[in-house]
């Protein structure tokens, strides 16, 4: 039987701007959705059904010219919306209310999106999985013993399982390309500075940037066409009919061939033992079979030897930690993990920081010299299977970071060198598991990553495979 959400976040904005459906009735849809089956994905620590119908009847007001009209979104809980419960991930703002928005959730609000509520972080956004001691664990839906990656796995599992068109999510080292990976979704990292509202030099070494996770690389193009032009780059100057931003076009388009390198190897295989599987080897050699066959020029890279980099991410990472507000007894409040980067961030020396920042400033140099003679850089998404909820050691935070890695090793070079990335779910293991491959592009080359996206979705019809809650 045919259902709203079987829609693809393009075609459900058609059917808005064409009256064949009403924001409140597609909001509605998505709320009984959330409220039946949430519960058991972890979705969203937050729902807000009153606030969401209200927004649904206002933008009745609004111009259907914003890319965004009517469409329900989630904020992720580490972007606050004024006057509704923002924990962060953590049990130190569990009852936590801001007064003010932050200029992501005012700029899709401002496109005209309709938020349903928070979906689920885990603390501060450090890890690369989401289970928090502030809210259930994010279930994989198409496993849920499974986890779904992180940090942004809440709004993964609210697109893969139907409860949200599309979401937006933010990305430090891979925290919008992991969760989508892990669920069978697309995820885009833009390039460093891509997005207004979020551009990353609010996050120590830049790294931190916002960008979508949806079922279809022009659904990703969408949101992140209203990433790019919000904020104080408003709509104000739209045309009055919305026919698609460049990067949809692209999208649409899919177009071109391109000279793409493949590689395996990562940054951290100086630092920890990296093993890639069978399953993401397997995906890896799918997508080089279907780019082949349309006609793209292949050739094996890899990356020059670093040791220096593994020791120098760390640092930023503990020493993004050590402005988390806690003192005294509300550092029992934090978890295991969080307490460790805190104690170990706060006790980094000026030297140390301005060290590691420099030494990846030349590793952002490093890699885009190597890269510079391709049009785009295929990995491996994940090097693992989705992994299981609980298997992250929570008490060896040592032991945690290395699981970190060996799960992840592709994804934090993209922040480090402040290049466009997007994840791609090429291929299913025999378990019916999502696993996907991931395309590095060139500074501002979100264009060609789409385009090529396009033509590999037209190849393997991802946007056809569904979980159960389907």
């Amino acid at each position: 039987m045919f259902e709203l959400h079987h829609l693809t976040a393009m075609d459900q904005a058609d059917w808005l701007r064409r009256g064949e459906v009403s924001p409140l009735e597609l909001a509605n849809h998505y709320l009984e959705r959330i409220e039946r089956l949430n519960p058991g994905l972890g979705a969203f620590t937050t729902v807000t059904p009153d606030l969401a119908r209200g927004r649904a009847e206002a933008v009745g007001g609004l111009s259907r010219a914003l890319p965004l009209w009517g469409m329900p979104l989630g904020d992720k809980d580490l972007s606050a919306r004024a006057g509704v419960r923002t924990t962060y991930g953590s049990r130190l703002f569990a009852d936590f209310v801001p007064h003010a928005s932050d200029p992501l959730v005012s700029a899709l609000d401002d496109a005209g999106a309709v938020s349903l509520g928070k979906t689920n972080a885990p603390e501060f956004g450090l890890p690369s999985y989401t289970e928090s001691l502030v809210a259930p664990p994010a279930r994989n839906p198409y496993d849920t013993d499974l986890g779904a990656g992180g940090s942004s796995g809440g709004a993964a599992v609210a697109v893969a399982a139907g409860l949200l068109p599309v979401a937006p999510g933010s990305d430090g080292g891979g925290s919008v390309r992991i969760p989508a990976a892990a669920t069978g979704l697309v995820g885009v990292k833009p390039s460093r500075g891509r997005v207004p509202t979020g551009a990353g030099f609010s996050s120590l070494g830049a790294l931190v940037v916002p960008g979508p996770l949806a079922r279809t690389v022009a659904d990703a193009a969408l949101l992140l066409d209203a990433m790019v032009e919000g904020g104080e780059y408003s709509f104000a100057t739209r045309a009055p009919s919305w026919d698609g931003g460049p990067l949809l076009n692209a999208a649409v388009r899919g177009e071109g061939r391109f000279e793409i390198a493949v590689m395996t190897t990562s940054p951290w295989d100086s630092s920890y033992d990296i093993t890639v599987s069978a399953e993401a080897r397997s995906a890896l050699d799918a997508a080089v079979r279907e780019l082949s066959a349309i006609g793209h020029g292949l050739d094996d890279l890899a990356l020059e030897p670093d040791d220096t980099y593994g020791p120098a991410f760390r640092t930023i990472w503990q020493a993004g930690a050590a402005n988390i507000p806690a003192e005294g007894d509300e550092l029992d409040m934090l978890e295991p993990l969080t307490r460790w980067l805190v104690a170990r961030g706060r006790a980094l020396s000026a030297r140390d920081l301005g060290q590691a920042l420099s030494t990846l400033t030349a590793f952002e140099s490093s890699v885009i010299r190597q890269f510079a003679r391709f049009d785009a850089v295929l990995t491996p998404a994940l090097a693992l299977t989705p992994r299981p909820v609980g298997w992250y050691d929570a008490v060896d935070a040592e032991r945690n970071f290395e699981q970190q890695v060996q799960y992840t090793p592709y994804t934090s070079f993209a922040n480090v060198s402040g290049l466009p990335a997007i994840t791609l779910p090429v291929a299913v293991t025999d378990a019916g598991l999502p696993m996907g491959v991931q395309l590095i592009g060139r500074p501002g080359g979100e264009h060609t990553l789409l385009a090529i996206g396009a033509q590999l979705e037209r190849r393997f019809a991802w946007q056809r495979r569904h979980p159960p809650q389907w």
